[in-house]
C-alpha cells in the first residue's frame, strides 16, 4: 500500500506544471556544463580533424556502415589525461572486443558534473573506481601510433547515452 501511495505522489510531481517549468531549467544548466581540459599540450581540448587514411574525428563522423558516436580530442601518446572536472570513476571501458588491438583497448566509465556519464577510451587509467578532483591524473594516452600510424592520437570521448558530445566542449 505505501508503494502505491509513493508511486502515485511520484506521478503527481513529475506530471506538475512545477516540474515542467523547471526542465528547461535543467537543460540549461547541463548546456552551461563544460569539460576542462582533458590532455596535456591541449590545454583548448582541439577535437581532432580528419585523416586521409582514418576519417574524421567529429560526432556522427562516417566509419563505413557505421556513425562516430564520439568525439575525438587531440592527445600525443604517452601524454597525462586529466579529469575534465570533479568525478567518480565507475570502472573501466573497452573500446574493443577484448583481445582485439590490445596496445589501446583501455579505459575509463566516469560519470560527474551534472550526471553526466562518458567513457574516455584510449587511456591507460591510474585507477578504475573512486573519486577524482578536477585536473587530477586520470591516466596516460596509449600508443595509438602502434595501432594506426599516421593517425592524430587522440582520446575518444563518448557518452554513456551515445548522444553527441560536442556541446561540452
Amino acid at each position: 500500500m505505501k508503494v502505491i501511495f509513493l508511486l502515485g505522489a511520484l506521478v503527481s510531481v513529475l506530471c506538475s506544471d512545477d516540474f515542467s517549468s523547471r526542465e528547461g531549467e535543467v537543460t540549461e544548466f547541463l548546456e552551461q556544463v563544460k569539460f576542462g581540459t582533458l590532455c596535456s599540450g591541449n590545454p583548448a581540448n582541439k577535437a581532432r580533424g580528419c585523416d586521409a587514411k582514418y576519417g574524421c574525428g567529429k560526432y556522427g563522423a562516417s566509419r563505413g556502415t557505421r556513425k562516430h558516436l564520439g568525439l575525438d580530442i587531440v592527445c600525443a601518446d604517452g601524454a597525462t589525461v586529466s579529469a575534465p572536472f570533479d568525478l567518480t570513476i565507475n570502472g573501466p571501458a573497452f573500446p574493443y572486443n577484448k583481445g582485439v588491438k590490445p596496445a589501446i583497448n583501455n579505459g575509463l566509465k566516469l560519470s560527474g558534473q551534472a550526471g553526466l556519464c562518458f567513457m574516455l577510451f584510449y587511456v591507460k587509467p591510474v585507477k578504475t573506481s573512486g573519486t577524482v578532483k578536477k585536473g587530477q591524473k586520470l591516466g596516460t594516452m596509449l600508443p595509438m601510433q602502434k595501432v594506426y600510424p599516421g593517425i592524430t592520437s587522440h582520446v575518444h570521448v563518448q557518452m554513456c547515452d551515445k548522444s553527441d558530445p560536442t556541446k561540452y566542449f
